[in-house]
């Protein structure tokens, strides 16, 4: 790395330094409310105080649980500037699965939104260090004190003195698709790299941009990119509880939006507007996209109807999250996710923690100091996560000579037929280019003769048609014989997860019932 080395500080210190310069800036769009700078830091600092005065200090850890709006980005920097540590909270998880993470972290306090009481009231009872929660909204069924008089607390804040890197941030849970899921340990110094990171990659100008909030963020991306960055560095976010493409667009053109980030199916979707929506998008900059591979064919769609471009990047949850980027004005390279960001390092590594020659396929692996502490309460699990100071993504991909790196699958994912290696989302982007597929994913299946075949789960797009032995010739054309898939099922939409990422777990599932496999638990 060449860049210089920036003196680290904890992000409240790094808001309170810029605050000056953005006081009387918007920092907030939602629900028709504009929140300027100064009033965020006051309900903010509000905030902490209330948390302060119940009991809360240094390394406490406190859980958000509530979608996206300004009260969520008052609650996440509230709960940072009392110098405790965010538990986000995904919104699609069942009560027994948010109380193992309370239980996990140890939270001992919980700030919630209203529409998720019934839930709350159901977890309560089984997380027995959980000593206050704060309801946001009006409709407060629990009895809990509402956020809003929460944040009128009156006493002065204390500036905590935090060691940027130690003292931490958030622990943010990744899915658990493995085995239970594991919190990673993100500390000021992994964001206040990591914004900074962002802030030049994608070229923000303080005080310009407009950022569309609409990925959700309780989410490790929207967190970085499309929350702390912009309100860290004097810009503006527009926080939409959930995606609905109409919304997104009229949002876009009411506030003249400047950035949109999304994951694929997000842009999918967009792709169905009618045209008369094409330009409610003219303010836009560009569009950015990570969380999955971004078909190449969904890209060149949106650049053709739309006019603008899509940079799609990368990163895990435990870099904090993002770690590359195709360059903003720069040459992109379709079907790669970019060159690394400021600060970080990035090598394709065989299985011994060898770096690989250009073009070989092996794991990418990162190191950097946006790169998380650990996993929260496991050790082992945190050793077998890197090659000494290199994390490993668990994602297969290459290098190019220009520095550009491809993923081309999940390690996990890839599926192994007749001893041979096959790569889903090769199949996925030659179903892509099908005239008549909106979405696809490809499985493997086990199967007796061949270990394992692939399996294609495909939406179509709106008044077309196919059939499974059409697409599977359309396979023939383009794919070597162990690639093409063996089955195809046909599906009104893919199963997606809060951010919008295709579940292939699910997928798999259904596959086993379609066999006659059911290994649900009764009920």
């Amino acid at each position: 790395m060449t860049e210089s080395i920036p003196a680290v500080i904890s992000l409240p210190e790094l808001f309170r330094r810029n605050l000056a310069q953005f006081a009387d800036q918007p920092a907030i769009h939602f629900a028709g409310k504009t929140t300027l700078f100064a009033e965020f830091d006051r309900l903010s600092s509000g905030a902490a105080g209330a948390l302060a005065a119940r009991g809360i200090a240094r390394g406490d850890r406190v859980g958000l649980y509530a979608p996206n709006s300004d009260a969520f980005a008052e609650a996440y920097f509230g709960i940072i500037k009392a110098g405790a540590v965010v538990v986000p909270l995904n919104l699609l998880l069942n009560p027994k699965e948010v109380a193992f993470m309370l239980n996990d972290a140890g939270a001992r306090a919980l700030i919630y939104h209203e529409a998720f009481a019934p839930a709350v009231s159901a977890l309560r009872g089984s997380v027995p260090g959980l000593e206050f929660a704060a309801c946001i909204g009006a409709n407060n069924p629990l009895g809990d004190p509402t956020f809003d008089a929460f944040t009128q607390h009156a006493s002065p804040i204390t500036h905590h003195s935090l060691n940027p890197a130690t003292d931490l941030v958030a622990i943010i849970y990744t899915s658990g698709t493995t085995g239970r899921p594991k919190g990673a340990m993100l500390t000021h110094r992994n964001l206040f790299y990591n914004t900074l990171s962002v802030q030049q990659a994608l070229q923000l100008s303080p005080g310009q941009e407009i950022i569309i909030t609409v990925l959700p963020m309780f989410h490790a991306f929207a967190a970085t990119v499309c929350m702390l960055t912009p309100l860290l560095y004097g810009n503006a976010i527009v926080p939409l509880p959930r995606f609905d493409p109409v919304q997104v667009a009229d949002t876009i053109a009411a506030t003249r939006a400047t950035i949109f980030c999304g994951v694929p199916s997000m842009f999918v979707s967009l792709l169905r507007l009618p045209e008369a929506y094409v330009p409610k998008l003219a303010s836009l900059r560009f569009a950015a996209s990570g969380g999955a591979a971004l078909p190449v064919q969904v890209l060149e769609e949106f650049e053709r109807k739309f006019g603008k471009a899509i940079y799609e990047g990368d990163g895990p949850t435990e870099c904090s999250p993002v770690t590359c980027v195709n360059p903003i004005g720069g040459r992109r390279k379709p079907g790669t996710v970019g060159r690394p960001l400021p600060f970080v390092e990035m090598k394709i590594m065989d299985d011994a923690g060898g770096e690989l020659p250009h073009g070989q396929i092996g794991e990418l692996c990162v190191r950097g100091p946006n790169v998380m502490l650990g996993y929260w309460k496991l050790p082992d699990e945190t050793r077998a996560a890197f090659f000494g100071e290199w994390f490993r993504t668990g994602d297969l991909g290459t290098e190019d000579d220009d520095g550009y790196f491809a993923i081309v699958d999940r390690k996990k994912d890839m599926i192994i037929v007749n001893g041979m290696n096959v790569y889903p989302r090769i199949i996925e982007e030659v179903l892509y280019r099908h005239p008549a597929v909106r979405e696809a994913a490809v499985v493997g299946e086990p199967d007796e003769l061949h270990g394992e075949i692939p399996v294609a789960f495909v939406a179509l797009k709106e008044n077309t048609a196919a059939t499974g032995a059409a697409l599977r010739a359309w396979c023939r054309e383009h794919l070597g014989r162990h690639e093409i898939p063996r089955k195809v099922f046909f599906r009104p939409d893919l199963p997606k997860n809060a951010a919008g990422k295709i579940l292939k777990r699910e997928l798999r599932i259904a596959g086993e019932i379609e066999r006659g496999v059911d290994l649900r638990p009764a009920g």
